[in-house]
């Protein structure tokens, strides 16, 4: 894994490095040869432990894994996915950790496989108690308090229930996780497995305060936010406006400009992101796509457009929106917000489908009328070729010293992958001994411990070792 990804140092900008980044991997795939050879982090290291390869002088701790007895006498549910980090007290690190579970992953809940736990909660705290009080929703969120010092998990407990295919979210100014539903299941749908019924419609964003005191906070639909399937959402601190991926193939990018800048749910306004000079382009460059192509590195304007209906009960947000001009994604992914810029995957974006990252910097007036005479501007920022250069990114995260660090899904072993910012891009992480996609990496408030899942078996782990930057 790790010779087939390499960095690039061609040029003194960003954008320099990524044109040349472009026409090395079109190089790649002409000749049939990989770019030149990597440095990065150094060589991966075969894990005796066989969990996660690491370069020299880094070390990963296991901190809490599938069916482990949390603090509140339940149980880690599993599905790890996307994670957050926030500062908690004396030197502690709150994290919040999303589980993708569903009606089939009733054995991986939090209450125990046969819902034998299920008396150790309120069901006025969970979202979706079912139409048959069976607890219709697996998923939500565990928050962990994790000490540095001693790297060890101090308390773990359910934070978010009754909810489901919790995929990502993201962190916001203020303090609080908000967990994302990649859903769109109805009130009185059956489910599949259990034949039980849901007592609520599904779809929605939710608020978890990240707080080191146990207990299960009291489930609100984030509605104006939109219903669809989402996955992930970053808020740029300047101006509180929370950006959304949306994971269908023809999926768009949602900004939600909120009416209280630390309160989403007092509602706000929903928009669709529009390339300003080609209405309802394709973005996904796929083979198949019409033309014009999205360019590597060319920065475009963006144009924001509202939309209505923002609950969707037909769930047609992304059609009514493509309808008015908004661009088309290839299944967007992670989101996260650094280096003033807004980032983020599209797992299957590309001419082979192997993955992209888009970039996105907010105008100096965004979301106000001003914005017109000075757009946001929205850029390629890499597109993975033949030659593997990125394999079906997923979520992501930017390093407090600016470095992106991107996790893989795909059927084989995944890996984390780094991107300098002078467009170095390298393996810093494989999983070579499982075929699980590793999800919610992400970087404590001091930067000195990345956290990171792999899913398929129920892990989190924190690694350390001596970052650059």
């Amino acid at each position: 894994m790790t010779g087939r990804r390499r960095f690039l140092q061609q040029g003194s900008t960003l954008a320099t490095a990524f044109l040349s980044l472009r026409g090395i991997v079109q190089h790649a795939n002409a000749v049939g040869s990989p770019p030149p050879a990597t440095t990065g982090y150094g060589p991966l290291l075969k894990d005796q432990q066989k969990i996660l390869d690491l370069p020299a002088g880094f070390t990963h701790k296991v901190i809490s894994t599938r069916g482990d007895v949390m603090s509140d006498g339940l149980v880690v549910p599993g599905k790890h996915d996307g994670m957050g980090t926030f500062k908690g007290e004396d030197d502690r690190v709150v994290l919040v950790r999303n589980h993708e579970l569903n009606p089939n992953d009733s054995k991986h809940s939090a209450f125990g496989p046969n819902f034998e736990l299920r008396g150790k909660v309120d069901l006025a705290k969970v979202y979706d108690a079912g139409a048959d009080r069976k607890i219709a929703g697996y998923g939500g969120t565990t928050t962990l308090v994790y000490n540095p010092a001693t790297q060890t998990v101090e308390k773990q407990f359910l934070s978010l229930a009754g909810t489901e295919w919790n995929c990502a979210g993201g962190i916001t100014p203020w303090g609080s996780w908000i967990s994302c539903e990649e859903t769109n299941a109805n009130a009185g749908d059956k489910h599949a497995k259990t034949g039980g019924k849901y007592a609520k419609d599904h779809g929605f964003n939710f608020e978890v305060p990240a707080r080191a005191d146990s207990g299960l906070v009291t489930p609100v639909p984030l509605k104006a936010m939109g219903r669809f399937r989402h996955e992930a959402i970053a808020v740029d601190p300047r101006t509180g406006i929370i950006y959304q991926t949306e994971d269908r193939h023809d999926g768009l990018i949602y900004r939600y400009i909120p009416r209280s800048r630390t309160n989403p749910a007092a509602g706000g306004k929903l928009q669709v992101l529009r390339i300003r000079q080609r209405r309802g382009m394709d973005t996904r460059n796929w083979t198949n796509s019409l033309p014009p192509k999205m360019p590597v590195a060319k920065w475009l304007q963006a144009r924001w457009i509202d939309v209505d209906e923002v609950e969707s009960p037909d769930d047609s947000l992304r059609k009514q929106g493509h309808a008015k001009g908004a661009a088309l994604f290839a299944r967007g992914e992670g989101m996260w917000y650094g280096n003033g810029s807004i980032y983020w995957a599209c797992t299957n974006g590309g001419p082979f489908m192997r993955g992209q990252i888009f970039r996105y910097i907010p105008s100096p007036h965004e979301g106000t009328v001003r914005e017109l005479a000075k757009p946001g501007r929205v850029q390629l920022y890499i597109e993975s070729h033949a030659s593997s250069l990125i394999e079906n990114c997923d979520n992501l995260t930017v390093a407090p010293w600016g470095d992106l660090f991107i996790c893989e899904d795909h059927g084989g072993s995944c890996a984390l992958l780094r991107v300098t910012a002078k467009g170095e891009v390298s393996t810093f992480a494989n999983n070579s001994h499982s075929s699980s996609e590793l999800a919610g990496a992400c970087f404590s408030p001091d930067g000195r411990t990345l956290f990171v899942n792999i899913q398929k078996n129920g892990q989190t782990l924190a690694i350390t070792g001596p970052w650059k930057g």
